[in-house]
């Protein structure tokens, strides 16, 4: 990152999980999400399953069968088709979208594409639960928005094709816009669009240009320094938008890097992911280390690129490689942590640590270097660290058919 990187006056630091568990299966942790009672842990090929745990324990309790091919997200919706209870929605390379019943261990919705086949890369579900979308794969020259009413799940409502032309990374509904829509692709471009509108030309709001493959993009609830949209690349770069997609800064979320000896260092290496909530001003940045390390970082003003940043807190030791997904139960203080190992960890989280910008030594140019290679692999160019690939690059490896190489 363009601006320091300083230490919380709350700094805090953990190597011992409150408790840990594993996958049914050996397989890369991809998402995780939070059930009244239960977390829930889509795993990679080969397993492609969805594996239930009691949130008093953390103990595996259920496998769901996820998708055939490959499961490429998961989240918790509050509703969906008019269900009085939160809902466990998966989207996959099989073409669907499911919303599970872990009361029957199956699906109760499957949302499919008249027949069609193409690999779905995200989904989302509005607030009313009354609509939900999909983006898939480049198909031919084409990347679709699919648009299902769930009461009505075998033929979708609309398809928008021309918003983006690759593959569809991230949909999501706006917290505080009924059916306004983010959405995000390897095209490198950002965009809203109003989700009931039939005509795509006049769905679309705003359109931002990165230049760069989009793996992840989210809202700023609070709007930090007029930010109102954050996002990654797969080139390990973040950056935030305003409301009308204009970009505010972009920068290498590799610096700086942090030391003080024996006290403070951290070096990051790849985004996990960001949590923004209507309480703060300030965005939680998780960011990892190839060793398996966590570390939070805040940022009260996104919209200036030299604002400085502060490091809150680190939790280290109970991963071996890549973090590949993490969620922050902000109401309860804690974080729940899945990688490549397999492992799921529990951790303390305290909400209101905040980075003020304390003092320290601070390297703001790095002198390491990643090393990158590339692949080919059916016409698809993969970027792939030595180390480990980006933790956002799931819907590659699961197309290539293939792990990344150590």
């Amino acid at each position: 990152m363009a601006g320091v990187l300083l230490p919380s006056p709350a700094f805090s630091t953990s190597s011992a999980p409150l408790k840990s568990s594993s996958l049914s299966s050996p397989a890369y942790v991809l998402s995780i999400a939070s059930l009244p009672t239960h977390y829930a842990a889509s795993a990679s090929a080969p397993a492609n399953t969805i594996d239930l745990f009691d949130k008093s324990t953390l103990l595996g309790t259920q496998t769901l069968p996820g998708h055939e091919i490959g499961t490429t997200s998961l989240r918790v919706v509050e509703t969906i088709a008019a269900a009085a209870r939160p809902c466990l929605v998966s989207s996959g390379l099989d073409g669907s979208i499911r919303a599970w019943d872990e009361r029957t261990g199956s699906y109760s919705i499957k949302m499919t594409n008249s027949g069609q086949t193409g690999g779905l890369l995200c989904c989302d579900v509005s607030q009313d639960g009354l609509t939900v979308a999909g983006g898939t794969q480049l198909q031919g020259d084409d990347a679709h928005i699919i648009y299902w009413d769930p009461r009505q799940p075998a033929v979708p409502l609309r398809t928008h094709s021309s918003t983006h032309s690759d593959d569809i990374t991230v949909l999501c509904f706006s917290p505080d816009a009924p059916n306004l829509l983010l959405s995000a692709s390897t095209d490198g471009l950002i965009s809203t669009s109003t989700a009931d509108e039939d005509d795509e030309d006049e769905a679309v709001v705003h359109v931002g240009a990165w230049n760069t493959s989009v793996s992840q993009a989210g809202w700023i609830h609070a709007g930090a320094g007029g930010a109102q949209v954050w996002a990654s690349s797969d080139m390990e770069t973040f950056s935030t938008w305003s409301s009308e997609l204009d970009l505010l800064q972009s920068q290498d979320i590799r610096a700086p890097s942090l030391h003080n000896h024996a006290q403070h260092e951290w070096l990051t290496d790849y985004l996990i992911t960001c949590h923004s909530s209507a309480s703060s001003s300030a965005i939680k940045l998780f960011a990892g280390s190839n060793q398996g390390d966590i570390a939070l970082l805040t940022n009260p003003n996104l919209a200036v690129p030299a604002a400085p940043w502060s490091l809150c807190n680190t939790w280290t030791d109970a991963h071996t490689g890549i973090v590949r997904s993490l969620l922050w139960d902000e109401e309860n203080e804690l974080l729940l942590s899945g990688g490549e190992d397999g492992k799921l960890n529990l951790w303390a989280c305290p909400a209101n640590a905040q980075g003020d910008g304390s003092a320290m030594d601070v390297d703001s140019s790095p002198s390491r270097k990643r090393d990158m290679d590339w692949e080919e692999d059916e016409a698809v160019r993969i970027p792939t660290h030595r180390h480990h690939p980006p933790a956002r690059l799931t819907h590659y490896f699961l197309q290539a058919g293939k792990r990344a190489r150590r």
